[in-house]
C-alpha cells in the first residue's frame, strides 16, 4: 500500500522531473562552498541563502551540528573543491529543549535500549554552539586552515540571517 505522503511526493517529482533542464551541471559546487544547517522543516537554505541547483552543497542534520558533517565536510572540500564553510543554526531549535540524559531514558523506556553513549549534540544556547562548531572546523585537522569558516543564526520568525562574532 502506497501511502498519501508517497503519492504526494511521487507527483510532485513527476512536474519536476517533466521541466528539468539541469541534468548537465558539474559536480562540484559552482560557488565552492558548503553549508551547514539544520534539519529543520522551517528553514529552506537555498530559498534564504538564494542558492540554485549546483551553486552548493547543503550538508543538514539535527541542530545543523559540525561534528556530524565533519565527513561531509572532508568530501566537499578535499574532493570536490570547496574552499568556504557557512554554519547556520537557528532560532527556537528543537535541540535547546532537551538534554542527552533525557533522550537516552526516554529510549531506554521505549525501546529497551541503552544508549547513554551517544551524544545527540544538543544545545543551551544558539550562538555559542554556532562558536563552537566554528572551533570544532577549525581545529579538526583535515579541513584546511586558510578556508574561511563563518557562522550566523537564521531567525525562523524573521528569515534573516544574523551574523555570530567569534
Amino acid at each position: 500500500m502506497v501511502s498519501k505522503i508517497i503519492e504526494e511526493v511521487t507527483a510532485a517529482n513527476a512536474e519536476y522531473a517533466s521541466k528539468f533542464t539541469k541534468g548537465s551541471l558539474p559536480l562540484p559546487p559552482g560557488r565552492k562552498f558548503a553549508v551547514v544547517t539544520c534539519m529543520d522543516a522551517r528553514l529552506d537554505p537555498a530559498k534564504a541563502l538564494g542558492l540554485e541547483e549546483g551553486d552548493a552543497h547543503v550538508i543538514r542534520n539535527a541542530g545543523g551540528r559540525a561534528k556530524d558533517a565533519l565527513r561531509s565536510i572532508i568530501i566537499s572540500q578535499q574532493l570536490l573543491g570547496t574552499e568556504e564553510v557557512i554554519v547556520i543554526h537557528h532560532t527556537d531549535c528543537g535541540m535547546l529543549t532537551f538534554e542527552d540524559s533525557e533522550l537516552h531514558g526516554l529510549l531506554k523506556e521505549r525501546f529497551g535500549k541503552d544508549i547513554a553513549d551517544l551524544d545527540f549534540l544538543p544545545f543551551s544556547n544558539v550562538e555559542a554552539s554556532v562558536r563552537d562548531d566554528i572551533a570544532l572546523i577549525r581545529s579538526s585537522g583535515v579541513v584546511r586552515s586558510e578556508i574561511p569558516v563563518s557562522g550566523y543564526v537564521y531567525e525562523v520568525e524573521t528569515g534573516r540571517i544574523r551574523p555570530v562574532e567569534q
